[in-house]
């Protein structure tokens, strides 16, 4: 019989913490292959419409566990993010929009435990010319941001990790213009999987 050692157990714990969380019916998320150099345990997400003609915003969420612990990290756990939206080209050229996306996060994760937030803001404005200047603008903003959340005595996060991942797809949530809906009905547990 294989003994399940006390970091193996908590990541479990959260794996099953977030299958648990409820997910808005018009975004669909998908279990990927997680980044195996970054930590010995790890969990990866991405996250996109339900509609398959929108591409209007995408996002993916990686969750790292080493129980060794990262000086870098400030703890044994890691949640990283990004999310990816196009914006109306008048948007990306106001100079508050990079303010304004790192709000979605902020605010995201206003009412989690964490530490050690840090993240970037990128903006990118496009316009066609020559043959191609019958095109519309295009642009679009992307958000990367990771945290630690707080661990107890034991080294188990404080927050149900399910918080973080629903604090992830509030900001795609946000970066996509979706309107707040009320509680969905698919479970991440259902999620499609691949290779």
């Amino acid at each position: 019989m294989r003994t399940v050692t006390p970091s193996a157990d908590h990541f479990a714990l959260t794996v099953e913490q977030i299958s648990n969380v409820v997910v808005r019916p018009d975004i669909t998320l998908t279990q990927v292959p997680a980044p195996s150099r970054l930590a010995p345990f790890a969990l990866a997400l991405t996250g996109e419409p339900t509609d398959p003609d929108s591409d209007a915003f995408s996002g993916r969420f990686v969750l790292l566990h080493d129980p060794d612990g990262v000086d870098e990290w400030g703890g044994t756990f890691r949640a990283v993010i990004f999310a990816r939206a196009e914006l109306e080209t008048d948007l990306l050229n106001d100079d508050l929009v990079r303010e304004v996306a790192w709000s979605w996060i902020s605010e995201s994760v206003s009412h989690l435990e964490i530490t050690e937030l840090g993240g970037t803001v990128t903006s990118n404005a496009g316009q066609s010319f020559g043959t191609l200047s019958d095109r519309p603008a295009d642009g679009f903003v992307e958000v990367r941001a990771s945290w630690t959340p707080t661990e107890d005595e034991h080294g188990a996060p404080v927050d149900n990790l399910g918080s973080h991942l629903s604090a992830w797809i509030n900001v795609m949530v946000c970066a996509g213009g979706l309107v707040p809906l009320p509680e969905g009905i698919a479970h991440v547990g259902h999620v499609r999987r691949r290779g």
